[in-house]
């Protein structure tokens, strides 16, 4: 139980597990064959390979808020939204990690450097589309002015009222209300309302991997236990994904591979933990997602199927999961179908 404890803790604090790509259970071929299987034709290749600013896209966002409630803003220089205003946003360059990607993106849109203090929301959509939205405090630099304009962008402004400025979308007002949210916690120092700092962590993948905790409490004695898979050594359930599909449906099915097509009520609560590189540069652009999903009826009345088996954790991991499982605990997965 110690071992494990130690490895979901690990988990819960957001750090890289000591697991690699071949521990999938579910791969691209394993889910393209169980289509055959029941004569639907598979939707995209068993040899998909994510390649940065080719076949996978990471956005990477920043929602800054100053002790004034004022969110900074960068105003559009592309030809299609010139004018129109929106947050500190890119893509992730070939060879670049996630965490300097939207540093480098803050500087060159609004003159500004920053620090990061964590993600705020995860967002994902099919044909391999990942959207990462960070939030933390400028450190130094000079805000960009009109005199200032480039190809980046036309200037930067601190905005109080963002319904006084021309949105090139509206998608980032949720983003900037949880960013003020957030901040307005910390400011207050109530940070037992919302998850630790949580920040993607260095670690190389060849793959679009999802990761599972799942947990059920078992009836009779009250014990909290989480799911394990057998697979060469024992490790939580992690599937490779679908990239011409929404993660809904990656974790759809696998749930299904591991329970049957009854599974119980389930419930995905929230992010964990990013792991991420792209380094070597076109070798290393796959990331890992891990997520806790927690069950809504007893151990007594979920059964896996082949080689997965529940262990209970201690009393001590068990509250620790229950905390992660209260909104704002987890980073927000929202799904874009």
């Amino acid at each position: 139980m110690a071992m494990l404890d130690a490895t979901v803790m690990k988990l819960l604090r957001g750090e890289a597990l000591d697991e690699n790509d071949e521990l999938c259970d579910f791969t691209l071929a394993d889910q393209n064959e169980a289509c055959v299987a029941k004569g639907v034709t598979p939707i995209g290749p068993s040899d998909y390979i994510p390649v940065t600013k080719s076949t996978v896209t990471y956005i990477v966002l920043v929602v800054l808020v100053n002790s004034e409630d004022e969110v900074l803003m960068m105003q559009e220089a592309k030809s299609t939204c010139a004018g129109q205003w929106y947050l500190p946003a890119g893509r992730v360059e070939p060879g670049e990690n996630l965490n300097d990607a939207v540093k480098r993106e803050c500087l060159e849109e609004t003159g500004l450097e920053m620090e990061l203090e964590t993600l705020l929301i995860v967002e994902a959509a099919s044909k391999a589309w990942f959207r990462f939205v960070f939030t933390g405090n400028v450190t130094g630099g000079c805000l960009k002015t009109p005199a200032q304009a480039d190809s980046e962008s036309l200037q930067a402004k601190w905005i109080k009222n963002i319904s006084e400025v021309t949105l090139r979308s509206n998608d980032i007002i949720p983003l900037i209300d949880c960013g003020r949210a957030f901040h307005k916690v910390a400011k207050h120092k109530v940070r037992s309302d919302w998850h630790h700092n949580l920040l993607p962590v260095i670690k190389p993948h060849k793959k679009l991997l999802l990761r599972l905790l799942i947990c059920a409490r078992q009836k009779t004695s009250g014990k909290l236990y989480v799911l394990m898979s057998e697979k060469t050594q024992a490790h939580f359930p992690m599937c490779e994904i679908n990239h011409n599909r929404n993660l809904h449906s990656t974790l759809r099915k696998f749930m299904t591979e591991i329970f049957g097509a009854d599974v119980a009520l389930h419930k995905p609560h929230g992010v964990l933990s990013i792991e991420h590189c792209g380094q070597p540069e076109g070798s290393n652009d796959g990331l890992c997602l891990s997520l806790l999903v927690t069950f809504q009826k007893t151990l007594e009345e979920v059964f896996p199927i082949g080689k997965y088996s529940w262990m209970a954790v201690s009393t001590e991991c068990s509250k620790l999961i229950a905390v992660r499982t209260i909104r704002n605990m987890t980073v927000p997965l929202k799904v874009i179908c």
